[in-house]
């Protein structure tokens, strides 16, 4: 079977990482990457593919900086002449990103089939871009490679049961990723001696959600919060480039530790050694739970509502005081113990093993 892995941001190099390594282990399963670039400079992008080993991009399309219809238009039109021309029997996307919908949307239209790893995930909002991507890839997916009950449980609620789409409860792939690299990580990093942090002395946190970033009054109500705290206990933030851009475009100020935005195994040494986390991305709540740290949720809602349910993750919005009490109350707050939400490590492996059986048939 001829697979193209559609990428473009950095969650799913993480992914790719972990389920790439998987798919070499099988000789029936042949794999092309091809890198969107919607995550384009070295250190939302490069650092991941040489420290994490990722097979080399066949394709690198160098889309991105655009708005939403025109990136996901040059990417389908880019992503169409590849696929004419390499014939896949399969194209495997991740997530929620423009890269994921124009990849899901490119292969359909040439009946070419689809797998969607992290099928299911809902916020219920639509106002935000990674929702109408998910639910218009899950849509026209052939495969649904499905991380949690609770993902099944929404495809199921939308009559998923009546279309020929094949649903399967994988696990987590980005759990595959944290267990395997976590070692690799206190080899390969240097970042908590390099910014002279303690283990425990700091809270770790990031901005980047469009639903933030682009409302002034949100991200000043955020950084308000993140300034509070950084009174009691050193905030450090790898700030994304396009948040660093809207702050001073409003003139935000900081007090607190801003730092480049780092490579996996930097961000996992931080998580490794925080005492909580501050964030409004998905993946990163989820790498929370993986590390055994709390996390706030600057966010109205999450697509992981087994981490909220279960006490590992509190929803706080951006109201400025709900999310300092929380953070501080969390601080001193005991890790509930942790439950098997999202399959333990074998992710990559059952995916690979259904995509084998597809293979020979």
């Amino acid at each position: 079977m001829k697979i193209i892995t559609v990428i473009g941001a950095r969650p799913q190099f993480v992914k790719a990482a972990a389920l790439s390594r998987e798919i070499q282990k099988h000789a029936d399963l042949i794999e092309l990457i091809v890198h969107t670039g919607q995550h384009y400079d070295s250190n939302m992008s490069a650092i991941f593919f040489e420290e994490m080993n990722i097979p080399k991009p066949h394709y690198q399309l160098h889309v991105n900086g655009l708005s939403h219809g025109a990136m996901t238009g040059q990417m389908l039109e880019q992503l169409e002449t590849i696929f004419i021309a390499e014939k896949p029997d399969l194209v495997l996307v991740y997530g929620d990103t423009n890269s994921t919908l124009a990849g899901a949307l490119a292969a359909k239209k040439l009946h070419i089939k689809v797998a969607h790893v992290e099928a299911g995930l809902r916020s219920f909002n639509m106002q935000m871009p990674e929702e109408i991507n998910r639910v218009l890839t899950d849509r026209i997916s052939d495969v649904l490679f499905c991380p949690t009950d609770a993902a099944i449980q929404n495809l199921v609620q939308e009559g998923f049961n009546e279309t020929t789409a094949t649903i399967i409860k994988s696990g987590d792939v980005m759990e595959d990723a944290a267990l395997y690299y976590a070692t690799i990580a206190n080899d390969k990093s240097q970042i908590i001696q390099t910014l002279n942090l303690q283990t425990r002395s700091f809270i770790l946190s990031t901005i980047h959600r469009a639903e933030n970033t682009d409302n002034p009054q949100y991200l000043k109500q955020i950084i308000q919060a993140l300034n509070t705290l950084h009174q009691t206990k050193q905030v450090v933030v790898p700030l994304h480039p396009r948040t660093k851009n809207v702050m001073h475009k409003h003139g935000i100020e900081v007090q607190f530790t801003c730092i480049d935005p780092v490579g996996y195994f930097d961000m996992i040494q931080l998580l490794q050694h925080c005492s909580l986390v501050v964030t409004d991305s998905g993946g990163l709540q989820k790498e929370a739970f993986f590390f055994e740290k709390h996390c706030i949720t600057t966010r109205e809602q999450t697509e992981w509502i087994e981490l909220v349910s279960n006490g590992y993750n509190s929803i706080c919005g951006v109201d400025t005081a709900t999310i300092v009490q929380t953070a501080l109350t969390k601080l001193n707050a005991p890790y509930p113990s942790k439950l098997n939400l999202y399959g333990n490590g074998k992710a990559c492996e059952h995916i690979c093993s259904v995509l084998n059986s597809i293979s020979n048939h």
